[in-house]
């Protein structure tokens, strides 16, 4: 290899970390996704909705250490300059990303993360209530913004920003709902931020009679229209019955990504993942404000404050890779994590400056280090490298994610 290494006595150091990963098993995951895709077994048929491979305490992988098994912070811990790399221990102190495989069986919740101050200040001021963090109408779990990239490993239906004001001022004059006819009048007089905040914040709070009337209307409509917007509307009813998310696709941009088509999703935006399998990496994050499509505390004034409420036009949704020899990067706005897809490989000469997981997923991955050390990991496994590794080899016939940062 090209680049020096430093090791003393000549013992070779391990540099590559195979991880156990925790699989989430969420009631809306896919109960086959996930085993056909990677053929990872599920035995008692329950719903596998994430693979977490990174250090989050509520779902933190596990590497072997010494032959010990290990919690991946722990091996973190060891030496963080050494192992996240110094830009990255200097700017975060600690594996600053997320990353999934998410199947989603049935429909996510519409959410909305919040921006790095909103989130700070709105876990200090939690903190300060002493609302304890597992209860009902805690909002914020940690300090810290949470955007999200998803890359689909199958054609993957989302929600992602809001339609163009028209459009959603023609798709609520259509229904010609009475019960929210003058939240209707008011976005009409007002076609602009504020008045699709007082519109969106207005129908998520709708209650009782109102609110199930106009469901009703809303569900007539999509047994007359064949358009596909009221056909997943109809899809989310059976889902989640009686839920006022069921009038999101009328507001929020739908889009089906094709396999290894990828999205990025900003802080401050409303989104929810409908159907389907892919890849997400994410700041290291659990702050969730929910919008609908969910049985679980919905904050309207929070999210409100939390919300850009902005247009987004439908073409600017996908991300286009930056491809250069055979590996595509996405560039997206945050230093918290940064990916990409290595192509099929062979012997291909890989740099570290940071902490970086693996993940192959067409087929078994060899890696190779000057030091000695070597691995195979099977596709849908993961691997964990520290900074330290400096660089490796890689040898996969077939597609290698990258998360790094």
């Amino acid at each position: 290899m090209s680049c020096a290494m430093n090791f003393h006595d000549n013992i070779v150091q391990p540099v590559f970390f195979p991880m156990k990963n925790i699989i989430q098993n969420y009631a809306w995951g896919s109960t086959t996704s996930i085993s056909c895709l990677f053929g990872i077994a599920n035995e008692n048929g329950e719903p596998q909705a994430e693979i977490w491979m990174g250090a989050h305490p509520n779902g933190c992988s596990s590497v072997k250490v010494n032959g010990k098994e290990i919690k991946l912070s722990e091996l973190i811990a060891q030496n963080q300059m050494a192992v996240l790399g110094e830009h990255v221990y200097k700017r975060f102190g600690e594996l600053p990303y997320l990353f999934k495989v998410l199947a989603a069986g049935n429909a996510l919740s519409i959410q909305v993360h919040p921006n790095k101050t909103q989130a700070e200040v709105g876990f200090a001021r939690e903190n300060e209530l002493e609302i304890p963090m597992n209860a009902y109408n805690r909002n914020y779990k940690d300090p810290n913004h949470k955007p999200e990239l998803v890359y689909a490993l199958t054609e993957y239906q989302a929600m992602n920003g809001f339609r163009s004001i028209t459009a959603v001022i023609e798709n609520f004059s259509r229904l010609a709902i009475p019960e929210i006819s003058d939240l209707v009048k008011d976005l009409i007089h007002h076609p602009d931020a504020e008045g699709l905040a007082r519109f969106f914040s207005g129908l998520l709070s709708l209650e009782g009679e109102e609110k199930e009337m106009a469901l009703v209307v809303l569900l007539a409509q999509t047994k007359l229209s064949k358009d596909p917007v009221f056909e997943l509307i109809s899809e989310l009813a059976a889902q989640y019955p009686g839920d006022i998310g069921l009038f999101a696709p009328l507001i929020l941009n739908v889009i089906t990504l094709k396999p290894g088509e990828a999205m990025y999703l900003d802080a401050e935006t409303p989104h929810a993942y409908l159907k389907g399998t892919g890849l997400e990496i994410m700041a290291n994050s659990d702050n969730v404000l929910r919008a609908g499509l969910t049985p679980k505390y919905i904050d309207v004034a929070e999210l409100a404050s939390c919300t850009v409420f902005e247009e987004k036009p439908y073409d600017s949704l996908l991300l286009s890779p930056e491809s250069e020899n055979g590996i595509a990067e996405y560039s997206i706005p945050v230093d918290d994590f940064k990916f990409a897809i290595i192509e099929d490989s062979y012997q291909r000469e890989m740099s570290v400056s940071s902490a970086e997981i693996l993940l192959p997923l067409d087929a078994t991955m060899l890696l190779i280090h000057a030091n000695g050390d070597s691995c195979m990991i099977n596709k849908g496994e993961s691997v964990f490298i520290p900074a330290y590794a400096q660089c490796y080899r890689v040898q996969c016939k077939g597609r290698v994610a990258r998360a790094y940062c």
